[in-house]
């Protein structure tokens, strides 16, 4: 059985990843892994049990009974747990401010990334483009292509404005800076690693960061095929 290829993209909020990585791995016929989708699963199924997601041993004891199911199809965004749609209810306001709790939980995050390795060696598609903080450095440090899309903060954040369809750009860019500041504080999403490759997309348009993901990927594509001799 051929190994599932596996495309690691880390970076900042606003830098593009959720949508240049669907983009991709459509183009690819890839799946594709949003693991903050995954964070914000966990978050909801906690404060679903009624509990704090910043109380860190309740939230490893929820662990047991998290049973998300994620589909991999880039254009069916879909999220169950314990078989309930959970697709919009983690995304409300209320949910997204919880999920700071989970994801500075380092037990949670070992957990999450042992989850993460096992859907990428179970997907039925070629390949899975996974993208999130620490997917280069930590959930896949010897993926053969390993990504890290970024771009200036003034262009994240009005690229987010852009999203949210919010009008004061200053108030998501320090949204976006404490976000970054407190991930930063369990993940170096920022700076690339060996062997990382950098896709910086402050003076790219959709289309060709998309191009520009893609090269790296054809190119780590082409390095593995002679890698292993075919």
């Amino acid at each position: 059985m051929t190994e599932t290829f596996f495309v690691g993209i880390d970076g900042p909020a606003g830098s593009g990843k959720s949508s240049v990585s669907k983009a991709a791995a459509r183009r690819l016929g890839f799946g594709y892994l949003d693991t903050g989708a995954v964070y914000r699963a966990l978050a909801w199924h906690v404060r679903n049990a009624g509990h704090d997601t910043a109380d860190e041993p309740t939230v490893v004891a929820d662990l047991d009974g998290f049973d998300p199911a994620f589909g991999l199809d880039p254009d069916e965004r879909t999220v169950h747990v314990g078989g309930v749609d959970v697709t919009a209810d983690i995304r409300t306001p209320e949910n997204t401010a919880a999920v700071a709790g989970i994801a500075r939980n380092l037990v949670v995050r070992e957990r999450l990334n042992d989850l993460f390795r096992e859907i990428v060696a179970e997907a039925t598609q070629p390949g899975v483009v996974v993208e999130g903080r620490d997917i280069t450095t930590v959930v896949a440090p010897d993926a053969p292509a390993r990504i890290l899309l970024t771009a200036h903060p003034e262009v994240r954040a009005a690229r987010r404005s852009a999203e949210m369809g919010a009008d004061d750009v200053a108030a998501v860019a320090a949204a976006l800076r404490a976000r970054d500041a407190s991930d930063a504080t369990v993940s170096d999403f920022l700076t690339a690693a060996p062997g990382v490759a950098v896709v910086d997309t402050t003076d790219l348009d959709f289309d060709q960061s998309v191009d520009a993901v893609l090269s790296v990927i054809a190119e780590r594509r082409e390095e593995a095929s002679h890698g292993h001799g075919e």
